[in-house]
C-alpha cells in the first residue's frame, strides 16, 4: 500500500505526523513547501496526503470533486463521516477538514488507484515554479518573498470511462485571476491513456499576499526553492 508509511490508524481514527507528513510531501509529491518541513511553525498536513488517503479508503468515482475547508495540523485524530453522496474528514470536536462529494461508478483496482495518486501528487507537487512563476509573471504579481503562501482550495476529477490502463496527467490550461492582495489560481488538465482522453480534471489554488512582481525576487524565490529540492529531496 502506497500510504502505509505515511498514516497512523486506531479503529475509525487516522492521523499523520510531522514526519509522515513531511516525507510524504518530499518523497512522493516532490513538494518542497516550507510549511510541509517539520520544524515549520505554520506547518500543516499536505492536502494531497487527505485526498490519497480518501481515494485509498473510498476508491476512485468516475466524478469527485474535493473541497478543503481548513489545514491539518499533526497528530490531529480524524474520522470519516458519510452521508449519501459527501464524505468529510472532522477532528474530534467535527471540525471539518475536507468534503468529498462523489457521484457514478466506483473504480477498486488498487494499482490504478495508486499510479493515479502518484502521477496526480506529482503533478500537483511542481506547480511551483513550473507553472505558477509564469502566471505571476504575466500579471505582474507574485508571492510575498518572506511570507509566501500558496493554499490548496479544491480539485476535481471526470472519468468517461475507466481503463485496465493507469492515466498520465497532461495540463490544458492555467489562469490567475487577481483580486487585491488575492490570487485565485485554476489548472485545468487531461487524463490521458496513449493519445485519448479518459478524463479531466481541475485545481484551484488561492496565492496570499500578493505584491508587485519583481522579477529579481522572483528569481531568489525560485533559487531558494530549487536549492531545497535539491538538498532535502536528497536527504529524504
Amino acid at each position: 500500500m502506497l500510504l502505509q508509511n505515511y498514516v497512523q490508524q486506531q479503529a475509525d481514527q487516522f492521523w499523520f505526523s510531522r514526519q509522515q507528513a513531511s516525507q510524504f510531501a518530499k518523497v512522493v509529491a516532490t513538494d518542497f513547501n516550507p510549511i510541509h518541513d517539520e520544524d515549520s511553525k505554520r506547518f500543516c498536513v499536505p492536502g494531497d496526503l487527505l485526498f490519497a488517503y480518501l481515494l485509498h479508503k473510498n476508491g476512485l468515482s468516475k466524478q469527485l470533486t474535493i473541497t478543503f475547508n481548513g489545514m491539518v495540523g499533526a497528530d490531529v485524530p480524524l474520522h470519516c463521516v458519510a452521508e449519501g453522496a459527501e464524505v468529510q474528514i472532522l477532528d474530534q470536536q467535527d471540525k471539518s477538514y475536507l468534503t468529498l462529494t462523489q457521484s457514478g461508478e466506483v473504480m477498486q483496482n488498487c494499482q490504478f488507484i495508486e499510479a493515479l495518486i502518484q502521477d496526480y501528487v506529482r503533478f500537483s507537487g511542481q506547480n511551483f515554479p513550473h507553472i505558477l512563476q509564469p502566471l505571476m509573471e504575466q500579471h505582474q504579481v507574485m508571492i510575498h518573498p518572506q511570507r509566501p503562501l500558496v493554499i490548496y482550495q479544491s480539485m476535481a476529477l471526470q472519468f468517461f470511462r475507466f481503463t485496465d490502463c493507469c492515466p498520465s496527467l497532461q495540463l490544458t490550461a492555467s489562469s490567475l485571476q487577481v483580486d487585491g492582495k488575492r490570487g485565485n489560481v485554476v489548472l485545468e488538465f487531461a487524463l490521458k491513456v496513449g493519445d485519448e482522453v479518459i478524463g479531466t480534471g481541475e485545481k484551484r489554488m488561492i496565492l496570499s499576499n500578493l505584491v508587485p512582481y519583481d522579477a529579481v525576487q522572483m528569481q531568489a524565490l525560485v533559487d531558494l526553492y530549487n536549492h531545497r529540492k535539491a538538498t532535502l529531496g536528497a536527504a529524504a
